[in-house]
């Protein structure tokens, strides 16, 4: 089926001004979005705590919907504020031994590093792996287990470079050694077409507010069903309890979901956004989303290539995501990143590079316009 781009691209107010390819930092609102969180404030504006139980019923579909996006249960979605509380609730529920290792790129955005890096008080060391030409593989990665790893962490998509990793190698490495296997998704989700029901992913952080296409506060946890039980609850909170609304039961009964790491009030504001934009992702089809991404910037690639550029993006047809990284043959990086911005391009810098993320409602006629600026 076609998918009729300036539709979508006609709901993102941020067109009329910017060429904005910065959605591997911080994504603009849509106006569906924006809307969505609008009516949080109309509702608790009018009617308080009787807007509640809508609030609720909400939360609930939206949990659905992330489902339905990586085809998981939603009993096995947590919503979080960030990639990091994710992260925190697989490092701190897990039940460790004096001894234990975790083995993790060394170029992992600071989320998915910090948390890792607590456990030594438990006696837990992280091991990283140094990359080769951009790239730390999954068969890097399974090199550096031993008999005392027990968890191996990495980004989906790497921040830096955008190097795509083969979680489904990794994930059948580690499922066959009893492993965990905990993914960072925040730069995948929203890009990329996850099937999670088939890849070998014990646990999954990500936050909204990139190419998810929501807003900064809310994310989620995703935890396979089989390890609720045996991972512990690090943030124990009124509404992770069976029956959260008998104050003062006391019961520390907690819910048999992944509900249970939902420890307190919820950021419904968040929720709302996350959810518009998710069911928008559902309504256009993530392998269309994806094909788009994947698209625009096979174009950009060429373009810069001809320019004599230099990507340091891995660009294999397995390997490559929506980001692409590059220095100009003749031009200084920061130069052209202040140069960019002044014409009203929205990329980033990252670790000496121009970083450039579409998404789908980017077009071709964008990705030519950006590359006479970049010279």
């Amino acid at each position: 089926m076609t998918v009729d781009w300036n539709r979508y691209r006609d709901d993102f107010p941020v067109t009329e001004r910017y060429l904005y390819m910065n959605h591997a930092a911080v994504s603009p609102l849509s106006t569906r979005v924006a809307r969505a969180i609008q009516a949080v404030s109309d509702g608790l504006a009018e009617g308080g705590n009787l807007f509640g139980d809508e609030l609720f019923t909400r939360c609930e579909d939206v949990r659905a919907s992330l489902g339905r996006l990586i085809n998981v249960s939603p009993d096995e979605i947590a919503f979080t504020r960030n990639t990091t509380q994710g992260v925190l609730t697989a490092a701190m529920g897990i039940r460790w031994q004096d001894g234990d290792n975790v083995v993790m790129p060394s170029i992992e955005f600071p989320a998915n590093a910090y948390p890792w890096m607590g456990l030594s008080r438990f006696g837990v060391s992280v091991k990283t792996v140094e990359p080769e030409g951009g790239r730390v593989t999954a068969g890097m990665l399974a090199n550096a287990c031993d008999d005392r790893t027990r968890l191996v962490t990495a980004s989906l998509v790497q921040f830096s470079n955008g190097y795509r990793i083969d979680v489904d190698v990794l994930g059948s490495f580690c499922r066959g050694r009893g492993i965990f296997l905990h993914i960072d998704g925040i730069q995948a989700l929203g890009m990329i077409d996850l099937d999670l029901s088939k890849l070998g992913i014990d646990f999954l952080s990500a936050g909204g507010h990139k190419w998810l296409l929501s807003v900064p506060g809310i994310g989620f946890f995703y935890i396979r069903k089989e390890l609720i039980a045996e991972l512990d609850i690090w943030n124990p909170g009124w509404t992770g309890v069976v029956d959260p609304c008998n104050f003062l039961s006391y019961d520390p009964t907690y819910r048999d979901d992944a509900r249970r790491y939902e420890e307190g009030s919820l950021n419904f504001h968040g929720i709302y956004a996350l959810g518009a934009s998710v069911e928008r992702f559902l309504e256009i089809g993530m392998s269309a989303v994806e094909e788009r991404i994947i698209s625009l910037t096979d174009l950009l690639q060429e373009r810069l290539e001809e320019r004599g550029c230099g990507i340091s993006s891995p660009r294999g047809p397995a390997e490559r995501s929506g980001i692409i990284c590059f220095k100009h043959p003749r031009r200084e990086t920061e130069e052209l990143f202040l140069s960019l911005s002044d014409a009203g391009a929205v990329v980033s810098m990252r670790e000496g590079y121009i970083r450039v993320s579409p998404h789908f409602y980017n077009t071709e006629e964008e990705i030519e316009r950006l590359c006479k600026l970049i010279g």
